[in-house]
């Protein structure tokens, strides 16, 4: 079959639920082929999932050793990777701790909603607290805690038990807890609200109220997690400890699988049978999962986040002052939000026929999200291209 044929195929037999517009073939690093043999570099990552790049020979020979090996035993048994996962999540989130796995980030947020829900219930309490323009996935629940109702429209009734509050915004929050409040839900980069950072007082000042109010403060690392702001976990931006965080994204590399890790507070909640999952833990993606890791440690990826992701904010502010209708570069590490004056599909679009794929998100944000061992080179050909969609770039 010919790409046409294929693409034609997919809209004949697939649910519409999303509008591709290439069909790419392989991916090298941080750049990906379509079937007509164009290259592109990849400043999306498969939404911050390639994390470092595609087809890195460690983590392809670590997938492939383990296929051949062992490809899936369910939860009832035990396997050789999924405890040393575990052990390396609890290492990086530097706090007594213990780990669920399962497939996604919305999995992993339902688990933290019911880990929050359970380890309330003795005293009445089961509200979570989430932001305005967040995001925690597609699942009831999760598009619950969603605070954006552009998600949420159609699939009423919700389900109870969510309240929502101002991002950046302590005064919001406090007013927002009741005393049916357990949980504060929060990002520390909204991702799909605009590549928006918290603020240092923020994050920090969450941390105190829930220390104040005793209640649990969940991060959503899903997509500023596994060292995309140069450290392993957003929150760690901030001197600031979660009580219990979601993973998955960028967790496998390019393989389905979603965490999440409970500290101190929370990780003797859950006892046998009150929560599962039958892929979690699955040999092969925990392979995957430990080769990321270790790619990250070994390759000094988290050093190369900071360097190059200081390298692109600096360019691109300076590209800025060129072009009044860009109003804002913000964001950490590698997660890179540019903020124009209009909707920005259009430019996202313009970006994509010079070679450089990029996401517009929260309407009017081109976000970047390239994989974590991206070259200054790789970097300043990105720059190259967004100048030249840029000086050809009419806003309507």
């Amino acid at each position: 079959m010919n790409a046409n044929d294929l693409i034609q195929l997919n809209k004949q037999y697939a649910i519409n639920t999303y509008a591709p517009n290439l069909l790419l073939t392989r991916g090298k690093g941080c750049r990906v082929w379509d079937a007509d043999g164009r290259s592109y570099l990849d400043f999306l990552a498969g939404i911050a999932v390639a994390q470092v790049g595609h087809c890195h020979p460690k983590l392809v020979a670590a997938i492939q050793k383990q296929a051949a090996t062992l490809m899936h035993v369910s939860n009832l048994y035990y396997n050789e990777n999924a405890p040393r996962l575990a052990a390396k999540l609890v290492e990086k989130f530097a706090a007594p701790s213990r780990v669920f796995f399962c497939n996604s980030g919305a999995e992993a947020n339902e688990g933290l909603i019911k880990l929050a829900r359970l380890w309330g219930s003795a005293s009445g309490r089961y509200e979570i607290l989430s932001m305005k323009n967040s995001f925690h996935g597609r699942t009831l629940a999760a598009i619950t805690a969603t605070g954006q109702t552009k998600y949420q429209k159609g699939f009423e009734p919700l389900p109870a038990g969510f309240a929502y509050a101002e991002y950046n915004n302590l005064d919001s929050v406090r007013a927002a807890i009741t005393d049916k409040t357990v949980a504060i839900l929060v990002e520390a980069i909204q991702g799909e609200g605009g590549v928006v950072p918290a603020t240092p007082e923020f994050l920090k000042g969450l941390r105190a109220l829930c220390d104040e109010k005793n209640l649990l403060l969940l991060c959503d690392e899903v997509q500023c997690g596994m060292g995309r702001t140069g450290t392993w976990f957003g929150f760690q931006q901030f001197g600031v400890q979660a009580d219990a965080c979601s993973l998955a994204k960028g967790l496998g590399g390019g393989l389905p699988i979603g965490a999440f890790i409970a500290g101190p507070k929370a990780s003797e909640v859950f006892q046998p049978g009150q929560h599962a999952s039958t892929f979690g833990g699955n040999p092969v993606a925990c392979a995957a999962a430990l080769a990321v890791i270790d790619i990250i440690e070994k390759e000094r990826l988290l050093d190369n986040v900071a360097r190059v992701g200081e390298l692109l904010q600096t360019e691109l502010r300076a590209l800025a002052t060129d072009y009044p209708w860009i109003v804002d570069v913000r964001g950490r590490g590698l997660m890179l939000g540019v903020a124009l004056n209009h909707p920005a599909k259009a430019f996202e679009k313009v970006l994509l026929a010079k070679g450089l794929i990029a996401i517009a998100t929260a309407d009017n944000v081109i976000r970047m999200l390239p994989p974590l061992n991206i070259t200054q080179a790789d970097a300043r050909e990105a720059l190259r291209i967004f100048a030249e969609a840029a000086a050809t770039y009419s806003p309507a």
